[in-house]
């Protein structure tokens, strides 16, 4: 593994120390994402609502938000259509919510996977419709590629929003409310890279601006902060950049995660084990509140972490949670087991070609793109994972930084019945028949979109420290860098020349815990520990060291921990 540390300015690092009350580690990682002014760095590091923009400077907002007051004044028929991922079910409980508060019962859906398929899909409108029109259709997280359906639902006289941000294949859909800042507006606009969730955030704080201007009595007691911590669910598992108003909103989110009392979102904190002593950080969300719900849409019905989330009662929010959690062991075993032949596979089948591309009948197609995030991530390299649904192949892809997947599947586009997605992740299918065609022009493609190779693994040193750095006061100061995840990647930290006293203690396949020496003054040396690394260093030996710094939760108390990303012999070793 390639280990990098780009250089930083020490001169804006000390001139920005000693303007604020920040530590010079925290202040060289503030310049490196070109923060070097004390105001810029109080913005960054305590974010305030006031700085998000008007919602209605969102194209095609205000309009969407007058159509829904017209329903709310009308009284009409409503249905809300949400994907069936994080980003989807909360956007859809924050739609929902608010309009039962403006007294609407709206319908909700979203689609079975496994019978439905992807995104806005006739056979899902119809499940919902059950013979009943509704007058107002909203499309959440889905609908930009959805033609065919928006087009059967206007001929039905239905009128139709669409909020989404997934990227056009053609052209914006018509004769709906359409917004989509990845199609609709300025890239730089600060809400560009706003997710579903946080869009319809915007959406909803336009219609109560609205109503208030109507002097609707029932928007008194709404406190629109109490949607952010689905906001901030939302945000995080989807990896959109952490940045600008997703960062605003994730920062806030995450605080109200704990504090406005959701009974679901307790619930599920339970049951994932997340320590009620502890802040809620993005990697809760990422690896323990997340896969929970994902888990319902790869496997059984979405619409439960809905319910979840709507719930009041803590005693049915606790039954559901654990609904949730056993479908989500369920998917682990799932997982394992395909993880397992997958990665056979790809070692003997792929070993030398830029990409992985792999197909079996007996792979459940709802787990998917889990697999090929594991297999891309052990092979580094782009990976499609694909099971068999009736005479389809039906999948996902993952790639690796620098490899655009959308590009890759635009060339593909001939042989594909439906795709979609981001350049990181896209959800692909096609006829089975065609697996053979799809699989030598998804990997001519990377060789002509890569021609100089893929980039080799690596990993980005932020910055090198001392021994003496590592202490509770560095751990808080970092706190206040979070929510971490793209666009504010968890600093990666490097140490030099270090040498063990105490031998690691070896468990499992290539996961060692260890101890860095003790420093004067303290008791015993920081704990560390490193998953799937192989052998580690032994006693004596002068070793480098990249990892992260962070608490570790255990019994309602916290201590100082490092996670090892990598090492390697020192060079004067």
């Amino acid at each position: 593994m390639l280990w990098n540390c780009a250089e930083i300015d020490d001169l804006k690092a000390s001139a920005l120390a000693s303007s604020t009350s920040l530590s010079s580690v925290v202040t060289r990682i503030l310049v490196k994402q070109g923060i070097t002014q004390a105001e810029d760095a109080e913005d960054f590091l305590r974010p305030r609502l006031a700085q998000l923009d008007n919602p209605f400077a969102i194209k095609n907002l205000k309009s969407a938000a007058k159509r829904i007051e017209k329903a709310v004044e009308d009284k009409e028929s409503v249905v809300v259509f949400g994907d069936y991922d994080v980003d989807g079910v909360t956007s859809t409980t924050q739609m929902v919510s608010m309009l039962r508060t403006l007294e609407l019962t709206p319908k909700f859906c979203v689609p079975r996977r496994l019978d439905e398929g992807y995104g806005l899909s006739l056979k899902a409108i119809e499940r919902v419709f059950d013979g009943q029109i509704p007058q107002l259709f909203i499309a959440l997280d889905c609908g930009t590629n959805a033609h065919e359906s928006i087009t059967y639902l206007r001929d039905l006289d239905i009128d139709v929003i669409v909020v989404d941000h997934h990227q056009t294949k053609t052209q914006a859909p018509e004769d709906c409310i359409f917004i989509n800042p990845q199609v609709n507006d300025h890239k730089d606009a600060p809400w560009h890279k706003l997710c579903t969730a946080g869009l319809v955030f915007k959406l909803l704080h336009g219609l109560l601006k609205l109503r208030r201007l109507a002097n609707d009595p029932r928007v008194e007691s709404i406190k629109l902060k109490d949607y952010l911590d689905l906001v901030a669910m939302g945000t995080v598992a989807d990896l959109v950049p952490l940045q600008k108003e997703n960062r605003i909103l994730s920062w806030f989110g995450l605080r109200h995660l704990r504090v406005n009392n959701r009974s679901g979102v307790r619930a599920l904190a339970e049951v994932a084990g997340i320590d009620s002593c502890q802040e809620m950080v993005s990697s809760d969300i990422s690896f323990k509140i997340a896969p929970r719900i994902n888990a319902s849409g790869r496997l059984a019905d979405a619409s439960l972490p809905i319910e979840l989330l709507l719930q009041d009662d803590y005693g049915t929010c606790i039954n559901i949670a654990e609904r949730l959690d056993e479908i989500n062991k369920k998917r682990q075993t799932i997982e394992r087991g395909m993880a397992k032949v997958a990665e056979q596979r790809a070692a003997t089948e792929f070993a030398d070609a830029p990409g992985i591309i792999l197909f079996s009948e007996d792979w459940h197609p709802g787990v998917v793109g889990i697999v090929a995030s594991r297999v891309s991530r052990r092979f580094h390299k782009p990976c499609v994972i694909l099971g068999a649904e009736g005479d389809l192949a039906k999948g996902s892809g993952r790639s690796v930084a620098s490899v655009n997947l959308v590009k890759v599947f635009q060339r593909c586009t001939h042989l594909l019945e439906h795709w979609g997605g981001h350049p990181m992740a896209a959800g692909v299918s096609l006829k089975s028949l065609d697996l053979a065609a799809f699989t030598k022009c998804y990997l001519e493609s990377l060789e002509a979109l890569y021609p100089g190779g893929l980039p080799k693994p690596s990993v980005e040193i932020s910055t090198w420290l001392e021994m003496g750095d590592l202490n509770e006061s560095l751990l808080e100061e970092l706190d206040r860098l979070h929510p971490f995840g793209q666009g504010n990647r968890e600093p990666i930290f490097g140490l030099r020349n270090l040498v063990l006293e105490d031998s690691p203690d070896s468990f499992g396949n290539g996961n060692f815990r260890f101890r860095l020496p003790a420093q004067p003054g303290a008791k015993r040396g920081i704990s560390g520990i490193a998953w799937q690394l192989g052998e580690p260093p032994k006693i004596g030996e002068a070793v480098d060291m990249a990892f992260r710094f962070s608490w570790n939760y255990w019994r309602n108390k916290r201590y100082s921990q490092l996670t090892l990303i990598d090492w390697r012999f020192s060079e004067d070793n």
